[in-house]
């Protein structure tokens, strides 16, 4: 086993699936101590899988697109385990996709909200934390979708998260807390077990999405989507002392687009 990360807290928000599920399972080889959040129940269910495996993990239940939330996560973090040392901000992702012209205010307000304020918040809460113990390190998951079709409101709320890290980063830099973030690209990823949009898509949607698809496919120099194994590495090399002399850096995971 790598030892990497050993005993290290780690938090990974939207760790129940998808890349954070991933993140979450590879931190957990490399000895550390996590904190996995979520608002869908199934957290429970990896965290239980995990704590079989032999990781000294417990899971919370939590709305992070409000502050309350994400103060009371990292007050339950603290509480157990004493203190925070790396923070993967992973909770986000598009819910519709169609031209901006489509899009009523109400689901342009509900995409900020959902992909850039779990992460200024969370950034927010446990920064008393790593303060207090004298450094940290915060990797914020973005996406190459700040240039892309279909979803304005969510590159809007990504380019929001680039700005949050790069200046993040600067103010804190002296207080020995590093601030990066991974953009990926597409990913292969299983079926979502609380999808993001429960509604059933229209032949026009259906149409608009696979646009994305096609979009993504095409500007990507390797002309494929990534796995989540290929954005785990990215975001955990960030979150590792390896890349001690790294902050303010947005990376691109996504086989040459930039973005």
């Amino acid at each position: 086993m790598n030892d990497r990360f050993l005993n290290q807290v780690i938090v990974v928000t939207g760790a129940a699936q998808g890349i954070g599920c991933r993140v979450a399972a590879r931190a957990a080889t490399e000895g550390a101590r996590l904190v996995l959040v979520d608002r869908a129940s199934h957290v429970h269910k990896v965290a239980e899988e995990l704590s079989n495996a032999g990781c000294d993990v417990i899971a919370i239940e939590a709305d992070l697109e409000t502050y309350e939330g994400a103060q009371a996560v990292m007050d339950k973090v603290e509480a157990h385990f004493g203190r925070i040392d790396k923070l993967i901000n992973n909770v986000g992702g598009t819910i519709w996709a169609k031209p901006y012209a489509e899009y009523t205010s109400e689901q342009v307000e509900k995409e900020v909200r959902r992909s850039l304020f779990p992460t200024l918040w969370c950034c927010r809460a446990v920064l008393p934390a790593m303060l207090k113990q004298g450094g940290g390190a915060i990797v914020n998951v973005s996406s190459v979708a700040t240039r892309g079709v279909n979803r304005v409101p969510y590159a809007a709320a990504k380019g929001g998260v680039n700005a949050l890290t790069v200046s993040l980063a600067f103010e804190y830099a002296e207080a020995n807390i590093r601030v990066n973030a991974t953009a990926p690209g597409g990913t292969e990823a299983p079926p979502r077990v609380t999808p993001r949009n429960t509604s059933e898509q229209s032949e026009q949607e259906q149409i608009w999405y696979q646009q994305i698809v096609d979009q993504t496919k095409e500007t990507s120099f390797m002309h494929r989507y990534g796995t989540l194994d290929e954005q785990a590495s990215a975001i955990l090399y960030l979150a590792s002392d390896e890349a001690s002399y790294i902050t303010g850096t947005i990376l691109p995971v996504a086989g040459g687009d930039c973005g």
